[in-house]
């Protein structure tokens, strides 16, 4: 199976370098991503090999950029700068994939940007956040390259929510499953495994070889757990301060 950390680095470019404003760049042992927008979680630089990485060259360009960032570092990579989050990362094999159905009654389609409302609305529901922020970020998703939107929906409305982010780079065609979300009233019917299976066998036929996703907590974790999803090696968000990492040996 290829390496975990470098398709998420690639899924990360596909997400940067086609949204207005962004840019990926490729420096000594690091792949830089700017997102163009002021978040720096989606801002950052994947430390693909530490012995070559020059923390002030890429400090540099992000600053060119205007843009705040992070690190993303292989966890335990002994990589300093003060942790801001340590995530989970799990994968599937196309072949090792187990899919589940939706639940009666719900249907699952690709989302377009007359859907944007839609994918707000179950957004904010299953995750808060500020309504007008969030739909910004679905319309500036619908139109990125390579990333599909899925919704579904059923008798009350729209239902659940998620994305996919197909690449093809230094880890081969792979797919990114992120975003998935359910509104509470429709939890526990099944709807997160039925909306992932739906939208990652999209991806297969379309040639990913292996999917990857970042489960929030356990409970998650043991949702794709019964699609064939095992844990890997994860991954730590470090925050720049000073050189943003340990010197080079």
């Amino acid at each position: 199976m290829p390496d975990l950390f470098t398709a998420h680095a690639d899924a990360w470019a596909v997400l940067s370098g086609g949204r207005p404003g962004g840019a990926v760049a490729r420096f000594p042992g690091v792949r830089a991503a700017c997102s163009g927008t002021p978040a720096p979680q989606d801002n950052g630089a994947d430390v693909v090999d530490p012995a070559l990485a020059d923390p002030q060259e890429v400090a540099a360009w992000f600053a060119r950029r205007g843009t705040p960032w992070a690190w993303r570092v292989r966890e335990g990579s002994g990589w300093g700068g003060e942790l801001i989050v340590a995530q989970r990362l799990a994968q599937v094999d196309a072949a090792a994939f187990r899919p589940a159905g939706l639940p009666p009654g719900c249907t699952a389609r690709v989302a377009g940007p007359a859907d944007v409302e839609d994918l707000a609305a179950v957004d904010v529901a299953a995750f808060g956040g500020d309504r007008a922020a969030v739909r910004d970020r679905f319309a500036e998703l619908v139109r990125t390259p390579g990333v599909e939107l899925v919704l579904v929906t059923g008798a009350a409305g729209p239902l659940a929510a998620a994305y996919t982010v197909a690449s093809d780079l230094d880890a081969g065609p792979a797919v990114l499953l992120g975003g998935v979300g359910v509104v509470p009233a429709a939890r526990r019917r099944g709807l997160g495994a039925g909306l992932s299976s739906w939208a990652l066998s999209r991806a297969f036929a379309a040639g990913a070889r292996f999917a990857h996703l970042q489960p929030v907590d356990d409970a998650a974790a043991r949702v794709y757990a019964r699609l064939g999803f095992t844990p890997g090696p994860g991954l730590e968000v470090r925050a720049p301060g000073g050189t943003g990492a340990r010197p080079r040996p």
